[in-house]
């Protein structure tokens, strides 16, 4: 008798691992084991890990699609949050473009907010349904006028100078390069043997026309020659460039939200908002279970029945009762975890995030809400364990700032090249002068505060490069992540969560120090490449 002799059949494992969570306790713990408050306290990313799983698929078959709203779903469950030194323009195009979304902040004037949204808007338009035209009788002036304020020149001419009117010509940069006197009319120098394409041609069919023609723009018109839309050259380029691009369904312009408080003033930045074709409005509060939040919910969806609204920010399910009886379409969650924020220092009112994203997840999943994890996200690892927690996305501020698409400009210190990031409950966002009423104190109720209690502080980051470079590394990462797991999209990861079979386990501070690089004299981290 050999020593193997003594035990089983080897293949009789495979009988035990199918009897898993019967006959024999699976190991690990349970999303609900793991966040039971009474028994674990409150947790936050690094205090767990995700057990691994089987792997029987390549990581670029993993399916990071997403919903953040009711009626949104993005390809990559990655938003910028509406910070000052994170979300404007460039962002919010940058982030739409690779599959997220960008929410523009509100620590300026409500002009300059819906500026920044209309500009978002026109980027990548697919069929243009508001075409600016102009009549042959229009000089070269007018032009370049369009151009300075919209950044395009290639205008259609018709006959009334309307979108719905016979169309004569086309006027493009070409046309205008080399007259010098801008009183020239367009008639004399506009384009009137036209390639276009008859209302009702699909998307596909007109790019193909595009294509072939390579024409920088596609006039679409109807049986009697009338202008009905226009299609773009440039946005046929980022469609091949960008196939992630988060985009209106209908309209194929790029998705892009703004953040508004919950004043009555909020009310007119918001109708500037929508006119400049809004698509999500988040409710900037650092406390969102008010009456005043409660009461702006309703108001917005009786007024914008068809416009997202991300409430919020919340931490306990009873918060979000309210905010999803009000109407709420996706919520948003954390108070004092973000890398900026010291509200529970300073306030002892929060909760850790971990925990956070759980709770609210549980009970906003049994009406169809989405909710986002917003704050405490410094790595890979934290956004997959915020995804294995409930969380449908990430808001990131801290990861995001100091890339080339965040607002500010590089300065040295040290050597090194960086870029300024605040907190908005800063002292420094608190008082940053505007004409409509400032954002951060709006956030935190403190317009009428004449001592200002600071909830965040202001510093520096390093220089990140473009975000182009580094969402596209979250991205892959993410997917190797949920690779790991045993999963296969965000779906089956939240799925795996809510029946026991994506598994958890508790670290302890030796296993925190253990997981991250150590016994090292020096070493280079290099993220991606």
């Amino acid at each position: 008798m050999t020593v193997q002799d003594q035990y089983p059949d080897p293949v009789l494992a495979l009988q035990d691992l199918e009897t898993a969570g019967t006959k024999h306790r699976r190991d690990g713990l349970s999303a609900e084991e793991l966040m039971d408050s009474i028994t674990q306290g409150g947790l936050t990313y690094n205090d767990f890990l995700i057990l691994p799983g089987y792997i029987d698929f390549q990581a670029n078959a993993v399916q990071l699609e997403s919903r953040i709203t009711k009626r949104i779903t993005l390809k990559t469950p990655f938003i910028s949050s509406p910070m000052d030194t994170v979300t404007e323009t460039d962002m919010a195009i940058a982030m739409a473009l690779l599959g997220g979304m960008g929410i523009i902040h509100h620590n300026c004037t409500a002009e300059q907010q819906a500026e920044m949204v209309r500009k978002v808007k026109m980027f990548e338009n697919g069929f243009i349904t508001d075409a600016i035209c102009l009549t042959e009788n229009h000089t070269v002036a007018d032009v370049l006028a369009i151009k300075e304020k919209f950044g395009f020149c290639g205008i259609p001419i018709t006959e009334n100078g309307k979108l719905g009117s016979k169309l004569i010509g086309i006027v493009t940069a070409r046309d205008i390069q080399f007259v010098s006197d801008h009183a020239t009319l367009l008639k004399a120098c506009m384009t009137t043997e036209l390639v276009t394409a008859h209302e009702g041609v699909t998307l596909e069919e007109a790019n193909r026309i595009l294509r072939e023609s390579k024409k920088g723009k596609l006039p679409v018109v109807n049986k009697n020659g009338e202008l009905c839309s226009l299609l773009a050259r440039s946005d046929l380029l980022k469609n091949q460039n960008y196939p992630l691009a988060s985009k209106a369904p209908k309209s194929k312009q790029l998705l892009c939200g703004a953040a508004i408080g919950t004043r009555p003033d909020d009310k007119n930045r918001l109708d500037l908002l929508v006119a400049a074709g809004l698509d999500v409005v988040v409710l900037d509060s650092s406390q969102g279970n008010s009456s005043y939040q409660i009461e702006m919910v309703k108001w917005i969806k009786a007024t914008y029945p068809e416009l997202e609204v991300i409430a919020g920010n919340v931490v306990v399910w009873e918060q979000a009762a309210r905010l999803i009886a009000a109407g709420a379409d996706g919520l948003r969650v954390g108070m004092g975890s973000g890398s900026i924020c010291i509200t529970q220092e300073v306030m002892a009112c929060g909760r850790p995030q971990g925990t956070a994203v759980y709770k609210v997840a549980q009970f906003a999943s049994k009406y169809g809400v989405p909710v986002i994890a917003d704050g405490g996200i410094g790595n890979i690892g934290h956004i997959a364990k915020a995804m294995a927690l409930g969380a449908s996305a990430v808001m990131m501020g801290g990861l995001l700032a100091g890339t080339t698409e965040s607002p500010g400009e590089y300065f040295y210190l040290d050597g090194q090249r960086l870029k300024k990031y605040r907190g908005m409950g800063s002292l420094d966002a608190m008082e940053k002068a505007g004409d409509g009423g400032n954002g951060s104190t709006k956030r935190y109720y403190s317009e009428a505060d004449s001592v200002k209690v600071a909830q965040g502080v202001s510093g520096s980051v390093v220089d990140k490069g473009s975000i182009k470079k580094f969402v596209p590394y979250l991205f892959t990462g993410l997917q190797h992540s949920l690779q790991d797991i045993g999963v296969r999209s965000l779906d089956g990861l939240r799925e795996g969560m809510r029946n026991g079979t994506v598994r958890f386990e508790r670290r302890t501070a030796a296993a925190q120090a253990e997981g991250g690089v150590h016994s090292l004299h020096s070493y280079t981290k290099r993220l991606f490449a």
